[in-house]
């Protein structure tokens, strides 16, 4: 199941013991009982048909039952590292974080250094708000009822040893072949000098005497996989670029090509066969700038504050299947 719910039906779920990974408002999500579930906030979401916002509805992504166990695991900054270590030997870990914490820049900072990262999936999702909004991202562990600000939730998944978990992630966005090379000199969030093409500018004032659209995302190459990083703001009184992730030092960074239609860009970007699909979600940023809201670019979940495959991505639309081993 993985569909948008009223309250009562996801409640008669949790009494069911159905395991959950959820999505909603706060102000639904708070009146859930305890069970064998977790949750962000957001209220965006990609529904079956078409984009959309609701505060009334909460988004349900039923763990199938052909998961043979689960646990549900709270971190802090300092446990955080240790996620890895609770992992089942053939399974996915489901992380929800809520966004603007200091755990979610602590995570996207330094992620790709913890221990056995990438011996399993790991996918989730960065919790968010109505952006007209002064509400807090939160996150829920379903399983004691605990609403947090601060902390990380997982939802560790295993799986029988005839059924294997595969994470892909859909980037529509390609480095510009006539973008200059960008580089830093700082892990972080921000920047304000920098070298683009070889030559120390201040990024604020090149990309505003340059008419950069800041919609389009810088993007690098992770040994093939192209990962985006994207501007928040850009500051030319303080001279600093702030990012949605951080930017690393020795890396390259080029910008993205425009694109023409950023919803058949989606749309054209997707696989025939979604039938398997355990979980997706998608991006703030592409809901907003592909104006997604009415139209059907994507498959079905939580439009979330920052996607996880392995690491914080940005601009990306992230889902998980489960498929069926050989003999």
């Amino acid at each position: 199941m993985k569909k948008l719910q009223s309250v009562k039906e996801v409640i008669r779920l949790i009494e069911a013991g159905k395991v959950l990974s959820l999505a909603g408002d706060e102000r639904v999500l708070s009146q859930l009982p305890e069970g064998n579930w977790v949750a962000g906030t957001t209220p965006y979401f990609m529904g079956k048909t078409q984009g959309e916002f609701s505060q009334e509805k909460v988004y349900v992504d039923e763990i199938s039952d052909e998961a043979t166990q689960h646990k549900i695991v709270t971190y802090d900054k300092q446990t955080l590292p240790s996620f890895t270590r609770d992992r089942f030997d053939n399974g996915y870990t489901i992380l929800v974080i809520p966004a603007f914490s200091e755990v979610h820049s602590d995570f996207a900072l330094h992620a790709d250094g913890y221990d056995f990262l990438y011996d399993n999936p790991v996918l989730g999702w960065v919790s968010g708000i109505d952006l007209n909004s002064s509400d807090m991202p939160k996150v829920y562990d379903g399983s004691t009822g605990t609403e947090l600000t601060d902390k990380v939730v997982a939802l560790h998944v295993e799986l029988p040893a005839n059924k294997m978990p595969q994470l892909e992630i859909i980037n529509i966005h390609k480095p510009d072949p006539n973008s200059p090379v960008v580089e830093f000199d700082t892990d972080a969030f921000e920047a304000g000098d920098c070298l683009v093409n070889g030559e120390k500018v201040n990024f604020a004032d090149y990309v505003t005497a340059h008419n950069i659209d800041t919609k389009v995302p810088l993007t690098s190459d992770y040994s093939g996989a192209i990962i985006n990083t994207c501007i928040k703001e850009v500051n030319t009184d303080d001279g600093k670029v702030f990012f949605y992730a951080p930017v690393f030092t020795g890396r390259q960074y080029r910008f993205a090509r425009p694109l023409a239609d950023y919803a058949t860009a989606f749309a054209n970007s997707l696989p025939q066969e979604s039938t398997d699909m355990q979980f997706s979600c998608n991006c703030i940023l592409n809901f907003l700038y592909g104006e997604l809201e009415g139209k059907q670019a994507g498959f079905p979940g939580p439009i979330t504050f920052g996607e996880i495959g392995y690491r914080l991505l940005n601009q990306t639309m992230t889902y998980l299947k489960v498929v069926d081993l050989e003999g």
